[in-house]
């Protein structure tokens, strides 16, 4: 009996250190590759931002694209709601400060789905060689069917003209509400105009046309990821979000 026990005792032995060097290595690798996973994703944002600017090139190697996007885009900080310029240091993020009670305030009677939103944005100031501002780039976010969508809006150096709409983040069904990411939805975008007469007026509708100034076609049978896609560039082209921003062009002072 005692010989069982004994067994029974080196067996759990063998276990709890097979897990113990287990976890060991699991933590190690996760600690060591935390660095990689970093590089990656602020390679991954800034493609995204190139894209939406119009600079991105396929085959560019992680140091060229690092190139292009320091030669011509610029990061600044805006108080959303306002056209001020704020300072903050190179880590901000304004999808971190939206979980901050202290740097955020609460999204009151909207659809856009979530219910905080930082009071700063980070916003991508895009010249072109002759030092000439020609696109804004705006991080933008909102629900669509299955959770929220995450993108970029390019406007004008006009403050009122799309140029693109990214999206690189988002949970929407492939082949239906997933077609934010096709390129031949993402190119119907290029030209829309967000006002009209001063007030938000874009539009994500079916059979649009593509002669309506202020209309996109919805999306074939995603028709609350179309509604998400409408609500989100109301809110965020809004009086609340980049509204005074893109309207009084600070970028130009």
């Amino acid at each position: 009996m005692s010989a069982k026990k004994e067994t029974f005792g080196k067996t759990v032995g063998v276990v709890v250190a097979v897990c113990l060097v287990c976890s060991i290595v699991v933590s190690g690798a996760a600690v060591g590759l935390r660095s990689l996973q970093q590089t990656n994703a602020a390679i991954d944002k800034k493609s995204n931002i190139l894209t939406a600017a119009g600079l991105y090139e396929a085959g560019l190697s992680n140091e060229e694209l690092s190139a292009i996007y320091d030669e011509f885009v610029e990061e600044r900080y805006v108080e959303l709601g306002t056209d001020n310029y704020v300072e903050k240091d190179g880590d901000y993020d304004m999808y971190t400060s939206a979980k901050d009670p202290e740097a955020s305030v609460r999204v009151e009677n909207s659809n856009v789905g979530f219910q905080r939103r930082a009071n700063v944005a980070n916003v991508y100031i895009v010249k072109n060689e002759a030092g000439d501002v020609s696109r804004i780039v705006l991080p933008v976010h909102g629900s669509g069917l299955w959770g929220l969508m995450y993108g970029f809006l390019a406007v004008d150096a006009d403050g009122k003209t799309v140029r693109e709409l990214i999206y690189y983040q988002h949970q929407e069904t492939p082949g239906l509400g997933g077609e934010i990411q096709n390129p031949s939805w993402q190119a119907k975008w290029d030209g829309k105009k967000l006002y009209q007469n001063g007030d938000v007026a874009i539009q994500v509708k079916k059979q649009a046309g593509n002669d309506n100034p202020y209309a996109v076609d919805a999306l074939s049978g995603a028709t609350l990821t179309s509604n998400g896609v409408e609500n989100t560039l109301t809110y965020w082209a809004g009086e609340n979000g980049y509204g005074p921003y893109l309207k009084n062009q600070s970028w130009r002072s």
